[in-house]
């Protein structure tokens, strides 16, 4: 009698577990890219987010993303792309792959989105920008030589051709390892695309083998 009580409650366990699994479908949940964009690097699983300081939904996506990454497993990648539709948005492009070549991304990374999404600057031009990385001890003149540098209009042409590749219609998206693009909308909300993309490194993970 015991056996066959054992032998139900494990029926039942797992019957409520796969009632609670999440069944992500593509299609729905993402989407797959017709024409899978090259990643930088074919050794780990390349998680892209697709952002803009702008952008208030990403602004609020931010600490859950940089959570996430904090916690990425060992064959995971996490980039950040910025997106670019406009010039404005290709201004603020070039503010983080300034704030990169400078190596003080750490440090006015937030603060450039405090300044649009809190303070309510536009930031429309590099003098607009040009104080938030003074707040962290740059000089203008290296501010100006890598703002209008070739290795910075460089960067900003790869990331609009990253996007334009994974034909992105809105912010915050994600790419998983060029092939999966993944919305807010599609997802569910902001917790729920991380945990798609969760889904999808375990799929491509076990697809490698």
């Amino acid at each position: 009698m015991r056996v066959i009580t054992a032998l139900l409650a494990m029926i039942i366990s797992l019957a409520v577990n796969a009632q609670e699994a999440p069944n992500y479908k593509e299609g729905v949940h993402y989407e797959a890219l017709a024409n899978p964009v090259r990643t930088s690097d074919a050794d780990k699983i390349e998680v892209t987010e697709l952002f803009w300081y702008g952008c208030g939904h990403c602004f609020r996506f931010e600490p859950l993303a940089l959570q996430w990454e904090a916690k990425a497993p060992a064959d995971v990648a996490f980039v950040q792309s910025p997106a670019m539709w406009n010039k404005l948005m290709e201004l603020h492009a070039r503010a983080f792959y300034t704030a990169k070549a400078l190596k003080v991304m750490d440090k006015v990374h937030q603060p450039l989105f405090n300044a649009m999404n809190l303070e309510r600057k536009r930031l429309k031009s590099a003098e607009e920008i040009y104080p938030i990385f003074a707040a962290q001890g740059v000089s203008e003149e290296d501010f100006n030589k890598q703002f209008n540098s070739f290795a910075v209009t460089s960067m900003v042409k790869q990331a609009d051709a990253r996007a334009r590749g994974y034909r992105i219609t809105g912010t915050p998206s994600i790419v998983v390892d060029g092939r999966y693009r993944i919305s807010s909308k599609g997802a569910g909300g902001h917790p729920e695309m991380l945990k798609v993309v969760d889904h999808l490194v375990a799929k491509i993970r076990a697809e490698k083998g």
